[in-house]
């Protein structure tokens, strides 16, 4: 079976635990989309591994991993990242695959990220400072893009890089009073990174296609959630790539025809970092206390995300411009101790009840949620090892989510570890 996990909010849903359970019975792993700005936590026993770009499936040390045409590489982090899971005896010789297609992210996109979020002051967008949106810009304009191919022939690589970035620095003094970018410590950075990554490049996409024709089943993983999609996500409080299950095909060249499932991922509440429209935000101590409980501080770049009750009507939306199947709910630990939870079950839009999503930020921050309020439960999840032992006010608390978006949850989360996943049957 080829399968998809994809994130159904504003990103952190838990995907990467996801990924590892299911990598299990999966042959090859694939990131199709986004960059280091993705931070994909995956718990086994007592050890922790936080994966910025590499497939969540790379802990499986039997599992193949690709990095698709779609993810922007930063090669120094996927460099540690690979180092550190081989300092771990988790090695990726013979089995990490990079795509000769994907973007890649070098220092001036980061200087130029820093540049545009002071630029907009009190209206930045909320960026992880990665460098991610100007990378994907460069790969949109075509003239001054770098990609893992450039890495064969890093002659060629020294000529291109003089002229990207005497242009940059023209740009960033005349728009940022910013200092010049040296181009050769650039291109100095690139040869170690060539060096060290030449032997994972390769045609993913004829790789992947290949390994379906040998009847492997591949798993395709997701970065982000699918409300920051640059198109059908709350703009322009998103992210560069399409974060949702419709950037799987461009993201890897493999047809959504192939694939027999898609997962969403979603927590049992909402969360999102940085800025933007969060209609069913608790920003008050119900918020504060969801957080704590949660941990809900970024992989990444360790900011406190913003908590809210779990908003319905985004999931539904989402689910339906994937074509999801199911749902994986991560989180549910979390909401032990609350006398009751609110589940927002529709809008209130200038007075008109609504149950579709406007995703145009504008619109968005005017909505009024519609809450359906339901008892909570005390009792403490995290030992919980199957379905039927879950509190009646749990089971209810899930169906009445099932009948908002109108598809199933089938795997629950009740806490961190590989082992806390429960299956519905």
């Amino acid at each position: 079976m080829n399968c998809c996990v994809v994130g159904l909010q504003w990103g952190d849903e838990g995907k990467g635990k996801v990924v590892d359970i299911l990598a299990e019975n999966s042959d090859v792993v694939v990131r199709y989309s986004g960059g280091a700005n993705a931070g994909h936590t995956v718990v086994i026993g007592e050890e922790k591994f936080a994966l910025h770009i590499m497939p969540s499936g790379a802990v499986r040390k039997k599992t193949c991993c690709v990095i698709g045409n779609g993810v922007v590489v930063d090669p120094g982090i996927l460099i540690d990242e690979i180092e550190g899971l081989d300092k771990r005896n988790i090695s990726l010789d013979d089995r990490l695959f990079i795509s000769e297609n994907a973007h890649v992210v070098l220092d001036y996109h980061k200087a130029e990220d820093q540049h545009r979020e002071n630029a907009l002051g009190k209206n930045k967008i909320g960026t992880t400072i990665r460098g991610i949106g100007p990378c994907y810009a460069d790969k949109i304009g075509r003239s001054f893009a770098v990609r893992m191919a450039d890495f064969r022939n890093v002659d060629s690589l020294k000529e291109k890089l003089k002229k990207i970035v005497d242009y940059k620095n023209k740009v960033f003094a005349a728009l940022y009073k910013a200092e010049p970018i040296d181009a050769n410590n650039i291109f100095k950075q690139c040869v170690v990174f060539a060096e060290k990554l030449k032997p994972y490049i390769t045609n993913t996409t004829k790789y992947l296609h290949e390994s379906i024709d040998a009847g492997k089943s591949i798993l395709f993983e997701g970065a982000q959630g699918a409300l920051l999609d640059i198109d059908h996500g709350t703009f322009p409080f998103v992210t560069s790539s399409n974060a949702s299950a419709l950037g799987m095909s461009p993201g890897c060249g493999v047809p959504a025809r192939l694939v027999d499932k898609f997962i969403g991922v979603v927590k049992a509440y909402s969360t999102r970092v940085g800025a933007g429209p969060f209609p069913s935000e608790q920003d008050n101590e119900i918020g504060q206390t969801i957080r704590e409980k949660g941990n809900e501080y970024g992989t990444t770049t360790g900011r406190p995300r913003r908590c809210g009750w779990f908003d319905a009507i985004a999931v539904k939306y989402t689910v339906a411009i994937g074509g999801v199947n199911e749902i994986a709910m991560m989180h549910l630990d979390t909401l032990a101790g609350f006398d009751e939870l609110k589940i927002c079950k529709a809008y209130r839009i200038n007075g008109t009840e609504t149950t579709f999503f406007p995703s145009d930020a504008v619109e968005l921050s005017s909505v009024e949620c519609i809450y359906e309020t339901m008892p909570g439960w005390h009792e403490d999840l995290s030992g919980v090892t199957s379905y039927d032992q879950l509190p009646q006010t749990t089971k209810n608390y899930i169906a009445a989510i099932e009948n908002i978006v109108k598809i199933p949850v089938t795997m629950v989360g009740v806490g961190p570890k590989r082992s806390q996943a429960i299956c519905k049957s």
